[in-house]
């Protein structure tokens, strides 16, 4: 269960946040997502006096030669929520479980947005998406959000494809996409539901317990599948274990790769870490955030 005092703490993190970006010099400062009402429009190149925080140092590693990005203003900057609720969510225990997890990193991120006077959408999604809040992007409508969210129960299949795309028909303007899931699906059905997403800019939080990341050997073992409910009889251990961890990673590496030729941002979050020192990283670097 989410607790509602949850949003005291993310109060308290923001004007921890405010207070360490004040200290920082200025070419330091990094938080693309920081809700400026700002859209993306060209490069150019740099010049003496501009802004470093607006230097693209992705592009400088491709190219060695430096180019800020140039902005142009918009009323408003809306950021849109999506949170697998599909049966492979309901796993881990305590801090660790994933559904809970990754519903708040995305209350997170439309607590910020609502602070920052932006608009913030915020849905489940399983075979299609289900949007929850009403319009209002206030404390008292996160509220309500966190007791839908209580009421949850993670359960049946997730048709990801599907799910963005008819999503992605709902957004009129270039938005902020936040779209929070184990990604246990297939890499090209990452890339596929990205892509129906890609004229905004995606950020894929891809969350998983502690248990899937280093999964223990536990011999002969039945497993059952989250989604569908079928089981299968194994023996875990030895060269299956490894061979599960190996799969794993081949896994994480194909989506972040079909993140990056999207240019989404994805970052894999274990939910057994501090939620704060994640949600950190991933708000204000999600390489970071995947490479902790």
């Amino acid at each position: 269960m989410i607790d509602p005092a949850f949003l005291d703490e993310l109060a308290r993190f923001r004007a921890s946040l405010r207070r360490e970006t004040s200290a920082q010099r200025q070419g330091e400062q990094r938080s693309p997502y920081a809700g400026e009402g700002l859209t993306f429009a060209d490069y150019r190149r740099y010049a003496p006096g501009d802004d470093t925080r607006l230097i693209d140092w992705r592009l400088f590693a491709r190219t060695e030669e430096l180019f800020v990005k140039v902005f142009e203003a918009e009323r408003n900057l809306t950021v849109h929520v999506l949170v697998d609720a599909s049966g492979s969510m309901d796993y881990g225990e305590g801090d660790a479980y994933k559904f809970d997890y990754g519903a708040k990193l995305g209350l997170g991120f439309a607590y910020l947005a609502a602070e920052e006077h932006n608009d913030f959408r915020f849905s489940l999604f399983r075979e299609r998406p289900e949007r929850l809040d009403t319009g209002r992007s206030n404390r008292s409508e996160l509220l309500r959000l966190v007791d839908r969210l209580n009421a949850t129960d993670p359960s049946g299949e997730t048709a990801f494809v599907d799910a963005l795309d008819a999503y992605a028909a709902t957004i009129g303007s270039k938005s902020l996409v936040i779209v929070v899931s184990d990604l246990l699906v297939d890499p090209d059905d990452v890339a596929s539901g990205v892509a129906a997403l890609s004229r905004n800019d995606v950020v894929l939080p891809q969350v998983l317990s502690p248990a899937e990341l280093d999964p223990e050997p536990t011999g002969d073992t039945i497993f059952r599948d989250a989604e569908t409910g079928a089981t299968e009889r194994a023996y875990f251990g030895g060269r299956r274990t490894r061979t599960y961890r190996e799969r794993l990673d081949d896994h994480v590496a194909a989506v972040t790769e079909r993140a990056r030729d999207l240019r989404a941002d994805h970052a894999l979050i274990d939910t057994g870490e501090d939620f704060f020192d994640a949600f950190a990283a991933l708000r204000a670097d999600p390489d970071a955030a995947a490479r902790r």
